[in-house]
């Protein structure tokens, strides 16, 4: 059975940092897209950042810039967003999502396999 289990969400305030964790397991994620979204209320869910199991390269969105950064523990089947700078419009519930290449790796209809997500809210 194939399991993304996110952590690490939480209250803080703006300014912040928080790390987000995913840990998968239930299969091989070898070569997959391992991805970070983010959904707040009212909102379609929006691409945060991803990269790439195996290594390689990683891709943020705009607003993920200068900010965030994933990244990846292979022993430990562990995939971290590191939250920095957090602002009250980062609020949202974060999903660790997985997706075999080669895809859209910002369009969430191509992920596979989703977490049940972690709730950060970021006060002003």
């Amino acid at each position: 059975q194939v399991q993304l289990v996110e952590s690490g969400g939480g209250l803080v305030q703006a300014g912040g940092s928080l790390r987000l964790s995913c840990v998968a397991s239930g299969r091989t994620f070898s070569g997959y897209y391992m991805g970070w979204f983010r959904q707040a209320p009212g909102k379609e869910r929006e691409f945060v950042a991803t990269t790439m199991w195996n290594g390689g390269r990683t891709y943020y969105a705009d607003s993920a810039k200068g900010r965030f950064t994933i990244s990846k523990d292979n022993a430990k089947n562990t995939v971290y967003l590191q939250m920095n700078s957090l602002k009250p419009e980062d609020t949202a519930v974060y999903y660790c999502a997985a997706a075999r290449p080669p895809t859209i790796y910002s369009k969430p209809s191509n992920y596979d396999y989703w977490g049940q997500g972690t709730q950060v809210t970021v006060s002003s």
